[in-house]
């Protein structure tokens, strides 16, 4: 028998407040909440009574349930049960249920161990979470009930031999068999069909078992269906989960009279139970606490269990719930449940909108250098006489001196590229140039030139424009848009 932890936690995930205050919250390991208690005062109604033995700190649930084995003539009594655990949400306790046994040995038959569970009636066998189940190889185990009706089931497991025992974990038939059970099945006894030829099987597999168990809690193993001592190894039974409720009306008829209404949380909520047999209290959705205790339901902070509450994008805890929303520039339908993925309309809006922005910034500084340069470009020309000299030009008809720009005179030299150096001296450089009318010129650009009266420099320039001289290098003009003027 392999037994499974089974955490005590609310609907939502999240642990139940235990005990009703002042009162013990737990017998040994075992967690006792409220409407269950230990002690007066501590449980809602005696059928929630829980005795805790003082030797071995045992949890035994409430006189209301007993179980009764009978060994051929000598019959023992046992009141209440075992408890192993308590779940509020889902209205289920886990206990140690009966195991009822029959064996033929090779030298006769061992008395049968039947077995019996009487339980109250806020308590039924939950059909949903239990198997009746039946061991051995020559075997058909039924379990009957007295509630109304005879509800009864019944299993069979056949195996010819030791080696057809199946050797997995699942009841398949050959060694172990499991069936479903009836519905709020609250009072029960296994019994097993004596007709058959026992000497067929009684060298390797001599015994038959029969009980009800949690079905999550039981694995198969092959040595269960050759044992003659599986009861003596299970001798306080296996483990079993009743279903049960805090009354037998529905809601609508609980909550006529307040006195005795158990859903005392004011953020609880009645449950009718599937089952029919009463109802149920529960925390409102979002909040997470025990119903049946004044101001236990709690709100519970979605956020710290993404597990429980899925998140794909910024969670934020709100009173009662949660909202998931999706990071700036993606998106999903809904991000509780699908991931968030990149806003394309906006990726391209957002794109589109930031190459405009640097597009318009570019021209913007552009046209603010270009207005720069021609505001530089005016300065120089204005302090190197240009302006004197246009007028000169324009009042006296002088046509020997021609105005360059400076971009007519690097487009002449390639920029004043090195390969048009003609000549360097210390006062700057000769560079060979090519006008647009393909004219071939000497581009003079030096690094220092002292200009001490504008007019001056201005009536040396026309001058020198006009000198004609086969043995003299004729001045074509100047540029003088830039910070020392640029001889032609």
């Amino acid at each position: 028998m392999i037994l499974k932890h089974i955490t005590l936690i609310d609907g939502a995930g999240h642990m139940i407040s235990i005990a009703k205050p002042g009162c013990p919250d737990k017998c040994g390991s075992v967690s006792i909440p409220y409407p269950f208690g230990i002690g007066d005062g501590c449980f809602l109604n005696q059928d929630f009574r829980v005795n805790c033995t003082a030797d071995t700190n045992v949890a035994i649930l409430s006189s209301t349930i007993t179980t009764t084995a009978n060994h051929d003539d000598d019959h023992g009594h046992d009141d209440g049960t075992h408890l192993l655990g308590i779940d509020v949400a889902r209205g289920e306790a886990r206990v140690q249920g009966p195991v009822a046994s029959f064996c033929n040995y090779t030298n006769g038959s061992a008395p049968s161990i039947d077995a019996q569970l009487q339980l109250g009636l806020p308590f039924a066998v939950s059909e949903t979470k239990n198997k009746f189940t039946g061991i051995g190889c020559l075997t058909v185990a039924y379990v009957s009930g007295q509630n109304k009706h005879d509800y009864s089931s019944a299993c069979g497991s056949f195996c010819a031999d030791e080696d057809s025992i199946d050797g997995g974990k699942e009841c398949s038939g050959m060694g172990c068999c499991q069936t479903t059970i009836p519905r709020n099945l609250n009072i029960f006894a296994f019994s097993f069909e004596d007709d058959f030829d026992v000497t067929l099987v009684q060298n390797f597999s001599p015994c038959s078992y029969g009980f009800i168990v949690q079905e999550e809690s039981f694995e198969f193993d092959p040595s269960y269906a050759k044992s003659s001592n599986f009861k003596e190894r299970h001798k306080d039974g296996v483990p079993l989960v009743l279903d049960w409720v805090v009354g037998n009306e529905t809601c609508v008829q609980a909550k006529k009279n307040q006195s005795s209404y158990a859903c005392r949380d004011k953020k609880s909520i009645c449950v009718d139970t599937p089952t029919g047999l009463g109802y149920l209290c529960n925390c409102s959705k979002g909040y997470g606490g025990n119903p049946y205790l004044d101001e236990s339901c709690q709100d519970i902070n979605e956020c710290d269990s993404p597990s429980l509450y899925p998140c794909h994008g910024k969670c934020k805890n709100t009173i009662g719930s949660y909202t998931c929303s999706c990071p700036p520039g993606t998106q999903s339908k809904d991000p509780k449940n699908a991931p968030c993925t990149p806003n394309n309309k906006m990726f391209i809006g957002i794109s589109t909108s930031l190459v405009g922005l640097i597009l318009c910034i570019s021209a913007l500084l552009f046209k603010c250098q270009k207005r720069q340069l021609a505001k530089e470009k005016e300065k120089f020309f204005k302090q190197n006489g240009g302006h004197i000299l246009y007028q000169q030009i324009l009042s006296k008809q002088i046509d020997t001196v021609m105005i360059f720009t400076v971009e007519d005179l690097k487009k002449a030299t390639n920029n004043f590229d090195k390969s048009r150096e003609i000549g360097i001296g210390g006062h700057g450089t000769v560079y060979k140039g090519i006008l647009e009318n393909k004219r071939v010129v000497a581009v003079k650009r030096s690094k220092i030139m002292n200009v001490v009266e504008t007019e001056e420099f201005v009536q040396e320039i026309i001058i020198l424009s006009q000198i004609n001289h086969r043995d003299v290098v004729r001045l074509l003009g100047c540029c003088l848009e830039v910070e020392v003027p640029i001889l032609v």
